[in-house]
Parts: structure tokens; C-alpha cells; sequence
């Protein structure tokens, strides 16, 4: 609620993912991991708990764009989220992917991001169906510090 709530002008003006890897304050901006090409952010508008995304320090539109060491950051780092999940969250499952352009579905279409989503047996329920509404039972705050604990910063 309190992103919700907030001001987000600062978004509307320019790219959400380099301003928030311009600004510095991981903690605040729940950036988890930093790493050479590509940086691990948790979702603001998440699908499920524990929802993150490995987004690329450049500013592009598509994984055409990008280089091979990017690329291959960009799946290390999925990587390393998965295992970061398993231990904090013990989720049954996984959703990964990249959506390029409005019309497959990306909620910011101008800079390139892979999401991982954990899944439960059972995660899905009527509110999606009836209310176009999602029930996120946990704070973001309180799953960037799982996701900590669980050592996604760690090498």
C-alpha cells in the first residue's frame, strides 16, 4: 500500500528499472543483488510472493539487443534466484520468462527484464477470477530480508 500510495512521478518521467539502479538505495528500491551486466530487483506489482525480476543494466527494448555475456548474466542470475527462493519460500514450482512489447504482455515495455515467479499447488484461487484481484499475503519488505537470509547476494 504505501507504493501504492506513493508519488511516482519520478517513474513517469524515464525508465523505472535505470532509475532505480541509478539511485543507489538497494534496500529501498529492493534491489537484492547487483552483479557486472544485469541486476536482481523484487517486483512491485508481483503475481505471486517472492515475485522478482533479473533486469539488464542497459537500457534496450529486446534480448536481440543484448550481448552474449548479458545474456548468459541474465540466466546465471535467474539462477541464482531460484536457488534464493527454494531456501527462503520452498515454493512447489517456477514461472520464468521475458515479455517483449505491450502486446505479450510486458508491464514496462521499454527496457527488457526476465521475471521469475514462484508457484504453490494451489496459489490460484477465485479473487483473479471474480475481483481481477491478487492476494499478496507478504510485505515486500519482509521478502527481500527472507531473500537475504536465504544468501542471494552471496557468491
Amino acid at each position: 500500500m504505501e507504493y501504492i500510495l506513493s508519488d511516482k512521478t519520478d517513474f513517469e518521467t524515464g525508465c523505472l528499472f535505470c532509475s532505480k539502479a541509478r539511485q543507489g538505495n538497494d534496500r529501498e528500491n529492493l534491489i537484492l543483488y547487483r552483479g557486472q551486466r544485469t541486476f536482481i530487483i523484487l517486483n512491485l506489482y508481483p503475481y505471486n510472493n517472492g515475485h522478482l525480476m533479473v533486469v539488464p543494466y542497459e537500457h534496450t527494448r529486446n534480448v536481440d539487443e543484448l550481448d552474449e555475456a548479458t545474456l548468459a548474466e541474465m540466466m546465471s542470475e535467474a539462477k541464482r534466484a531460484v536457488q534464493a527462493l527454494e531456501k527462503a519460500m520452498s515454493p512447489d514450482g517456477f514461472n520464468i520468462g521475458i515479455n517483449i512489447g505491450k502486446s505479450a504482455g510486458a508491464g514496462v515495455d521499454n527496457h527488457v527484464h526476465m521475471h521469475v515467479v514462484p508457484r504453490w499447488v494451489g496459489d490460484s484461487n477465485f479473487m483473479p477470477v471474480v475481483s481481477e484481484t491478487r492476494l499478496i499475503p507478504e510485505d515486500p519488505q519482509t521478502t527481500y530480508e527472507r531473500l537475504l537470509q536465504a544468501g542471494i547476494a552471496e557468491r
